[in-house]
């Protein structure tokens, strides 16, 4: 069958639409230049006739536009024959992800068509602002002392990036980026970047190789499953939580340097969702009756401690893991039989990830101190045995690859991955606060994985 277009309906469309929206003062910068065909039209044949499907982006209207969303969210659900998949059920809500976000929105494509045809969404994007750490600088006081302090820049963070099968190779995932990159600008974010795994190479080609973003960091998703039975936390070890004010203070004096550490990590801490911070310290040193307070707990710390906070994924979205083979889904079931029948053996049982599960996300791990990758290890256990309370399959953190806490975290490597994040400058003559270009940065010892981009 021919595909063709329709060239003069496309112009007929494109002419009255931009009359409209200029005569009603609506000044959509989609409808102020002439589009280009790629980015415009998608083809379609029916039958033995054809038409032209314009193509525009709007911003997801919740009333109409939820069952178009969750349609192409499906038609994307399709993994590699022969691999494992993994697949997210967003629960109904389509902006979850960014929804905790300072700043946030949503974008559809959709297929506009002739009068009296049903217009389709084709295509979505997501997108957050929030003002982040890029980098740090020395400010004398007037004691001569010096004293490291962050440099804060208006970062955006692309997700969520789906285009229907049936409209790929059209240009669409392009118009929606550049799209979502004028509201970044529009809201005076400096810097976007979006994050993918490594072998999504597809992902990686469009914004490296046609929307200008290069290739920052590489951080490591870690994965441990959460088990039948409880992990044993070291004797040596107290483990306290914090109160939200106690814990940004502890957070502000150890990592407000890392990269992407958010300003508002208040707002972080005191989220419905956030589980609590919790510190580790040697036994005898603290209990969580005798715990002084941050200001105090920093003036005089123990040889070596650690910290990190959970987040409650579980109540955002869910996972599912799809093509295991079926003799490996009933070996796995074998391991939790086991582990449920005798839980004292400690069987490493291999939790039911085939079906829509819940996981927690750690976040802000850091210490000090020789035995703080020790002190991550029992903190990474009392986790794990939270996350089983809450019925959750799956504790997963993402670090710098040269982090040293790196090494006391647990982890199954089938369940991990290495992540890539990619960067571009919005603005060409924007330079941070200490007069450098945050995109040609050297890679730093940490950065800060916030929960609500999780």
């Amino acid at each position: 069958m021919k595909k063709c277009v329709d060239l003069q309906f496309v112009t007929l469309w494109w002419t009255t639409m931009h009359a409209v929206h200029c005569d009603a003062g609506l000044g959509d910068p989609q409808l102020h230049s002439p589009p280009t065909l790629v980015a415009l039209l998608a083809v379609h044949t029916v039958g033995c006739g054809c038409m032209a499907a314009v193509v525009r982006v709007r911003e997801f209207d919740a009333q109409r536009d939820i069952k178009g969303v969750e349609e192409v969210e499906r038609r994307c659900e399709v993994g590699p024959a022969g691999e494992i998949s993994l697949f997210t059920d967003l629960l109904g809500d389509p902006m979850c992800r960014v929804r905790n976000s300072p700043a946030f929105i949503m974008l559809v494509a959709e297929k506009v068509c002739k009068e009296g045809e049903e217009a389709e969404i084709v295509g979505m994007i997501r997108g957050c602002i929030k003002v982040v750490t890029c980098g740090k600088k020395l400010s004398i006081n007037g004691s001569d002392s010096a004293k490291t302090l962050p440099v804060y820049t208006k970062l955006a963070y692309i997700l969520g990036l789906r285009v229907s099968p049936s409209y790929r190779r059209l240009g669409i995932g392009l118009k929606l980026v550049r799209r979502m990159e004028e509201w970044f600008r529009e809201n005076g974010a400096q810097y976007s970047y979006m994050a993918t795994e490594k072998d999504n190479l597809a992902s990686i080609n469009l914004f490296t190789g046609k929307c200008g973003y290069t290739e920052f960091r590489s951080p490591a998703l870690l994965c441990h499953p959460v088990f039948g039975h409880r992990v044993r936390v070291s004797h040596r070890v107290t483990i306290i939580k914090l109160t939200p004010s106690d814990a940004e203070t502890l957070y502000r004096r150890q990592l407000s340097t890392a990269e992407f550490f958010p300003r508002d990590i208040d707002v972080v801490l005191n989220n419905h969702l956030s589980l609590g911070t919790f510190v580790a310290v040697p036994r005898g040193a603290y209990t969580q009756e005798s715990w002084p307070g941050a200001e105090q707990f920093l003036a005089d710390p123990p040889g070596s401690w650690a910290m990190l906070s959970a987040w409650n994924c579980k109540d955002v979205y869910r996972l599912e893991l799809r093509g295991l083979s079926r003799v490996k889904r009933g070996l796995a079931k074998i391991t939790r039989m086991l582990d449920r029948a005798f839980p004292w053996l400690h069987v490493p049982s291999v939790p039911d990830l085939f079906q829509p599960f819940g996981f927690h996300f750690l976040y802000g791990l850091c210490g000090e101190g020789p035995l703080a990758t020790k002190y991550i290890k029992a903190l990474c256990g009392y986790a794990h045995n939270l996350a089983k309370d809450f019925d959750c399959q799956v504790v997963a953190t993402e670090v710098a690859n040269s982090d040293p806490i790196k090494i006391g975290i647990p982890r199954w490597e089938w369940l991990c991955a290495e992540d890539v994040w990619c960067i571009k400058r919005l603005w060409d003559d924007y330079i941070d606060g200490d007069g450098s270009d945050w995109t040609r940065s050297p890679t730093g010892p940490s950065v800060f994985v916030d929960p609500r981009e999780v």
